[in-house]
């Protein structure tokens, strides 16, 4: 497992991390360095298991925490020995901790049928190799996007959450702690046969 950062962490672009699954060593290569000049942590494996492991998907502790693992975008191989780019997709759909995660499937070879397998399962885009530089920039634009509109989101239910649970004076005011009708009755109240006031009316009666 290899693991590389990019050169803007110092600059104050916000850093992705990506899970980036490839067997070939050339195109796990490319990929990496596709990554760190658009700003993105890299942890690079050669396999659909290594990944599986990594992530704690395979009935193994993985090596890092969960909390700690923040990986926003994996990208993976189709075609590997093993476990496919397929399979793997499958795994971490079907996982209620990773399934959010988005998922890219690559490959040299422009299947229709195999797209649109992988679409079907959830990936989020199939790429047809060589991977471009503008491809991987517009991955990470659009991760980033989904991401601030989720905080946002998160930051405004949140509000909603703390106001809901806060007493005002006004509220209070409106709110009595008891009516008329629960006071206990007096012994003059019970005997006195005079009618009791009428309130004033908001109203006049013509």
């Amino acid at each position: 497992m290899e693991e590389m950062r990019s050169d803007c962490s110092s600059s104050g672009v916000q850093e992705l991390h990506v899970l980036a699954v490839d067997d070939s060593l050339v195109d796990r290569k490319v990929i990496e360095r596709l990554l760190k000049i658009s700003c993105c942590k890299v942890t690079a494996v050669e396999s659909g298991r290594r990944a599986l492991q990594y992530l704690g998907l395979d009935g193994e502790r993985s090596s890092v925490g969960f909390d700690e693992l923040k990986v926003n975008l994996i990208m993976t191989d189709y075609s590997m020995p093993g476990m496919t780019g397929y399979e793997l997709l499958k795994k971490i759909k079907g996982s209620s901790k990773l399934r959010e995660i988005p998922v890219v499937v690559m490959s040299s070879e422009n299947v229709l049928a195999r797209i649109d397998r992988c679409l079907e399962e959830g990936a989020e885009e199939f790429l047809v190799k060589p991977v471009k530089l503008s491809d991987v920039e517009r991955l990470r634009d659009f991760i980033l996007k989904g991401e601030e509109k989720s905080e946002r989101e998160f930051s405004h239910k949140r509000k909603m959450s703390d106001d809901s649970c806060t007493l005002t004076p006004s509220s209070m005011a409106s709110s009595p702690s008891s009516s008329d009708s629960d006071l206990p009755l007096s012994p003059m109240s019970i005997v006195s046969d005079e009618p009791r006031p009428k309130r004033a009316r908001l109203l006049d009666d013509n």
